[in-house]
């Protein structure tokens, strides 16, 4: 049987550290949640890896590296409301919840949301609940949020999304160009966000975060 436990303290170690992370109660968290729980079987194998990992139709689960440094840049505060949107099948939301007072996560894949809360309630995230939609609209009848994670790349951030962010809150983004991406951190203020560059990394781009195409007969 693989040592899960070993895994978590070698991606802590080796992925999360050196990208300087240092805030503990991140570097706890993510010591904490069994990663290899929240995604699917056959990948289990591939949980600690420092790579994307597939979640079927499109999705990922972000590496490792990428949520941790998304979590330490928008540092969230135990007093805090998080919307986590594009949560796939928990995990991030699990972290998250470790370090904010309520983590709403949202899924439009059926499957993934009923997989994702059962999880939650498993791994004793009882500050955390599943709100079953679409990824671009949010869940605004539990907001406005603190702070909104964006788990997989976008071209563009869905209004309705940024309207459920209060004023000074933060939102974490990871905006992609192409095959490349920048992770931005939107602070917003009197009405509007400002942004400033965090880190790089990828991810697919997710449903309803695609820029629209103008189409030429």
């Amino acid at each position: 049987m693989p040592d899960f436990t070993e895994r978590r303290r070698m991606m802590v170690d080796t992925q999360i550290r050196p990208s300087d992370v240092t805030k503990y109660p991140i570097i706890e968290a993510m010591l904490a949640v069994p990663r290899e729980q929240f995604v699917p079987d056959a990948q289990a194998e591939a949980a600690y890896a420092d790579q994307n990992v597939d979640l079927g139709g499109g999705r990922v689960l972000l590496e490792p590296r990428t949520l941790a440094k998304m979590l330490d840049a928008v540092d969230i505060q135990s007093d805090e409301l998080v919307l986590d949107a594009a949560c796939g099948l928990g995990y991030s939301t699990a972290v998250t919840a470790r370090v904010a007072q309520m983590v709403i996560g949202v899924e439009e894949d059926e499957d993934m949301a009923a997989d994702a809360q059962a999880l939650l309630s498993e791994t004793g995230a009882d500050n955390a609940i599943v709100h079953t939609g679409p990824l671009a609209e949010g869940a605004a009848e539990h907001g406005p949020y603190d702070v909104i994670l964006v788990q997989g790349g976008a071209e563009e951030l869905p209004a309705a999304l940024l309207e459920q962010l209060k004023d000074g809150g933060r939102i974490a983004a990871l905006m992609m160009s192409g095959a490349l991406g920048e992770v931005k951190i939107g602070y917003k203020s009197g009405g509007r966000i400002s942004w400033r560059f965090a880190f790089n990394a990828g991810a697919p781009v997710l449903p309803g975060f695609a820029a629209e195409r103008d189409f030429a007969l």
